[in-house]
């Protein structure tokens, strides 16, 4: 907004650069689970802004929307703005690219430009149609293409830069295609599943238009006619709020499927904490058996000692009585002397 970030992801997620090749742009994508969180287009005129050590922003003028990533270190950073300029440079490039070609177009004469560069990286365009999008199986390729020309161009030097760097990554880089394009596709299974059915809704309902206007047009109107309109009519409306209902359906279940991810998560923390109190219950358990134990212990060596003292106490007596009948002896002795 104006004043505060709206946080799009709770947890940490992976942001890739992508070359659209049926539009011939470049984007920077960002998916959290089968959700796009992140879907910029590159301009020539965008300007990634470093606001910390940790955190740059860039403005999408298409999308009206203002975007800001957070990152683990300020070397992730650095490297991602490199990259940010880098397909900058790149776009402007394509742009140009295009610029040119319109104008080969309209000037034959003139000798053609480098040819377009090829996409090693999507296998489905995010924002496109269903007509548009690409299959899995799209061959991949990272090169470079350029129509022999004496008179090149002089961004060629930098396009084959670009796809020397391409090369390097190019490994990576399939993985996150793999995983980005099962991803929408599973998102885009059950939408094309409520699709299927409100286009058959739709067409439902504009074979009853078509049959009510076939209705009106046939002249002398009988009263069963009209009522058959009628009910034709209420028909449609029944459908409509079908219609109505199972887009209503679907937001509901997008919503619901959401709200799975965010138990899943807060299931496995909870997991981890039951855990965590286990381990720590059987640890106060095991020191709860080990002080039973000396007490028990310290009760006995306790009966052992009274036992002994009391010995000694009865010993003591006796020794004392002896000492009281020799003093006794010995008193009588001296009387009698």
């Amino acid at each position: 907004t104006k004043k505060n970030w709206v946080p799009t992801s709770k947890h940490a997620v992976t942001v890739s650069y992508f070359f659209d090749s049926t539009r011939n742009v470049y984007r920077i994508i960002s998916l959290d689970g089968t959700k796009a969180i992140i879907n910029s287009t590159i301009t020539p005129n965008m300007t990634f802004t470093k606001t910390s050590h940790k955190f740059g922003q860039w403005a999408d003028s298409r999308a009206n929307t203002v975007y800001g990533l957070g990152f683990s270190s300020e070397s992730h950073l650095a490297k991602f703005a490199e990259k940010f300029a880098e397909f900058k440079e790149a776009a402007r490039l394509a742009k140009e690219k295009s610029q040119e070609k319109i104008e080969l177009t309209s000037t034959p004469s003139q000798e053609s430009a480098p040819g377009d560069l090829l996409s090693p990286l999507t296998s489905e365009s995010i924002n496109g149609t269903d007509e548009e999008r690409l299959t899995p199986g799209t061959p991949q390729h990272t090169e470079v293409r350029a129509k022999p020309s004496q008179n090149a161009l002089p961004f060629s030097h930098s396009s084959s830069s670009i796809s020397k760097h391409w090369e390097a990554e190019l490994e990576a880089l399939k993985g996150n295609n793999a995983k980005l394009t099962a991803a929408l596709l599973e998102s885009t299974a059950n939408v094309k599943q409520w699709k299927q059915q409100l286009a058959a809704y739709q067409e439902e309902a504009e074979r009853l238009h078509k049959r009510v206007t076939e209705l009106e047009c046939v002249s002398g109107q009988t009263t069963a006619v009209r009522s058959q309109k009628t009910e034709l009519n209420r028909t449609i409306e029944e459908l409509e709020l079908d219609l109505k209902a199972k887009e209503e359906e679907l937001e509901t279940l997008k919503a619901e499927v959401e709200s799975a991810n965010e138990f899943q998560s807060q299931k496995e923390a909870l997991t981890l904490k039951l855990q965590d109190t286990e381990s720590r219950n059987q640890t106060l358990e095991a020191q709860l058996s080990d002080m039973e134990q000396r007490l028990e212990s310290s009760q006995q060596e306790r009966e052992a000692f009274r036992k002994s003292l009391r010995s000694l106490l009865e010993l003591l007596d006796s020794k004392i009585f002896e000492l009281t009948e020799l003093r006794d002896t010995l008193a009588k002795l001296l009387g009698s002397s």
